[in-house]
């Protein structure tokens, strides 16, 4: 196959652990104040976080990466400059994301487009989508949402103060989207309450002027639910993907058939498909391991012991994917995976049972390397990060009190947009 021509996309992310050039963030924003505690459950979180102090957090993750030479874009800024790029984008966003936010009865819905299409500043308008719409931003008369939910008491009735539902996951923007060699994957995600996180790639990948262009191996239409923290890029040629709570075994087949078959050539020869426990811990591939040097990953001490791999390649016929299954621990497929004699893994915890537990709790595996052995951790995984620190690697350690109630670590709140090729 072709090499596919760098200059053709701005997304180049082929590997975990290349020094890292470009990365998508979000900064938390008022999502996280409309988080009512009755709601939680439903809404995917564990504990209310204070906005103040997780922005503050975020803000420090953001300058450390700065510092490493890192240019971090806002997902909330290149959205606004897609909608602005395009006269009458604005409009078409909000009533796509008001058909999307289930909004029913005849006046609800208009009030409410009324009220976002007259915040001026673009990104403002965005952030507040993100953010979700409360009593206090519009003001729905008495029996003017015509619908049974009102009467019989869900999110627009008079118990809650929300119209519509935030979006307080969106900070982990691995998990809408993922870049794989020089397209995007623009995920289905798994649970109803976050399947709009993903309309801002949406717009961003088909809108703005940087990166309208990039190529497309999965889209939210598609029938199968798939999520960026089961996506790793192992190499040029290679992906692992955990067949996961969250994602599918079917995605993984479309996928294959869009990398290895599709219109747009793809380097992408081999997927390694884990067979991970369906568990809220295990929700992710990469809160079970992240790699972190050439030779080296985190990992969760509980993923120890036998595990099943399938090998997809392509068949000799177009449409065909040969499947191999594997079976062996986990450091013996990973040295398999990448042609080494042997891989280093360091657990979470440092080989305490209940620190394993605790720190996993706060993603302690969930780690983003910013180069081979130089990686970013939360401060609280202190075991762990001693256990990273002895296997030699380079810390770069942010605060993380508040943004760790969300259950996600730094590799899920950063999405690699390039990436130099290892040893470059």
């Amino acid at each position: 196959m072709a090499e596919p021509n760098r200059a053709q996309s701005p997304i180049r992310v082929e590997s975990e652990i290349g020094k890292l050039e470009k990365v998508l963030v979000h900064r938390p924003g008022e999502e996280l104040d409309n988080l009512p505690p009755e709601d939680l459950r439903r809404l995917l979180f564990d504990d209310v976080p204070f906005l103040e102090v997780a922005r503050q957090e975020h803000d420090a993750f953001a300058e450390v990466l700065r510092n490493e030479g890192v240019e971090v874009c806002y997902l909330e800024r290149l959205v606004a400059e897609a909608l602005d790029a395009h006269p009458g984008l604005r409009e078409v966003f909000v009533d796509q994301w008001l058909a999307e936010s289930g909004v029913a009865g005849l006046e609800a819905p208009q009030l409410i487009r009324d009220y976002l299409l007259s915040i001026e500043d673009t990104q403002a308008l965005v952030e507040k989508t993100m953010a979700g719409v409360t009593k206090e931003d519009v003001e729905i008369p008495k029996g003017a949402t015509h619908t049974l939910a009102a009467i019989l008491g869900t999110v627009a009735d008079t118990e809650s103060n929300l119209l519509v539902d935030p979006m307080p996951s969106l900070y982990f923007t691995r998990d809408p989207f993922a870049c794989v060699g020089q397209g995007v994957m623009i995920d289905r995600m798994r649970f109803s309450i976050r399947r709009r996180e993903t309309i801002y790639a949406e717009y961003l990948f088909t809108y703005h002027p940087d990166y309208a262009r990039v190529p497309r191996w999965y889209d939210r239409s598609d029938a199968y639910f798939v999520e960026g923290g089961d996506v790793l890029v192992l190499d040029a040629s290679t992906l692992a993907i955990g067949v996961s709570q969250r994602t599918e075994a079917s995605a993984v087949d479309l996928l294959c058939q869009r990398l290895f078959w599709g219109e747009t050539e793809s380097p992408v020869r081999s997927i390694y498909a884990f067979d991970i426990p369906d568990t809220r811990a295990f929700m992710h591939l990469d809160t079970v391991f992240t790699q972190v040097d050439v030779d080296a990953f985190t990992i969760h001490p509980a993923i120890l012991g036998a595990l099943t791999v399938y090998q997809m390649t392509p068949g000799r016929a177009r449409g065909d994917v040969r499947i191999v299954e594997h079976t062996g621990k986990l450091e013996e497929i990973l040295a398999s995976i990448m042609g080494l004699d042997s891989v280093r893994l360091i657990p979470c915890g440092n080989g305490d049972s209940i620190a394993a537990s605790r720190e996993q709790w706060s993603d302690g595996s969930n780690t983003l390397a910013v180069a081979p052995g130089r990686v970013v951790v939360y401060q609280r995984n202190v075991l762990t990060n001693e256990a990273l620190a002895d296997a030699g690697a380079e810390l770069l350690v942010v605060p993380s009190a508040e943004l760790s109630r969300g259950r996600g670590g730094p590799r899920c709140m950063s999405m690699p947009f390039a990436r130099d090729p290892i040893g470059a």
